[in-house]
């Protein structure tokens, strides 16, 4: 897959300079790409994984902010702004956001505009795919896509890896043990990439606050 001509925003120079003061600025030009590479189905890099995110509102920050967890620093992270709705720091977050965006995301999508600058296409791509994965449409108790039954609309939710497990485990009972999300892995893994590697879960927010 040719990514090289996919002309990627980068962060507006405002963010970049040295000694900038801590700032998130709405980054509608990536929002446009992401629809354009990710989520339109003649993009160069559209996949139905992520087809249910065609009818989501998704807002895309860029920010300055170095934010370190765990010891590890976070380049990306996901999440579906609501948190804490009804108390005043919830109110004055979703105050923030409909005034950057002028709408109400169903996720939004922050980005170390310093480190990822200076990534290559290919593991820049991983990364904004990564963060995409994580914006799912929630299930219900069966396991069925979940509607909003006032509207219509889907439900989503933030969605864990698939497959998450110990080592120990696999090489102890073999690969079996763990599922066929496991063996999917495997056959994935054992493939040459569509792209490049890249190894993103210690640089994402959301990994983080999931296995927290």
């Amino acid at each position: 897959m040719d990514i090289d001509n996919l002309a990627r925003p980068l962060p507006p120079d405002q963010i970049m300079e040295v000694g900038a003061e801590p700032m998130f600025l709405p980054a509608t030009e990536l929002m446009s790409w992401i629809d354009y590479a990710y989520l339109d189905e003649d993009g160069p890099l559209f996949t139905e994984d992520h087809e249910h995110l065609e009818q989501g509102r998704i807002a895309v920050l860029w920010t300055n902010c170095e934010y370190m967890k765990k010891g590890r620093l976070i380049i990306g992270q996901a999440e579906k702004p609501g948190s804490g709705a009804g108390s005043w720091t919830g109110g004055r977050a979703a105050f923030q956001l409909h005034t950057m965006f002028d709408y109400d995301p169903d996720f939004l999508l922050t980005f170390d505009a310093l480190f990822c600058a200076g990534m290559d296409d290919a593991a820049f791509c991983a990364l904004v795919d990564h963060e995409l994965y994580h914006c799912a449409q929630a299930t219900d108790r069966e396991g069925m896509p979940s509607f909003n039954q006032s509207t219509g609309q889907m439900n989503y939710c933030i969605k864990g890896h698939d497959v998450e497990e110990f080592v120990g485990v696999v090489r102890r009972f073999g690969i079996e043990a763990v599922g066929p999300e496991a063996t999917e892995l495997v056959i994935a893994a054992s493939q040459t990439p569509l792209i490049s590697p890249a190894k993103l879960a210690q640089g994402c927010g959301t990994c983080l606050k999931l296995v927290a």
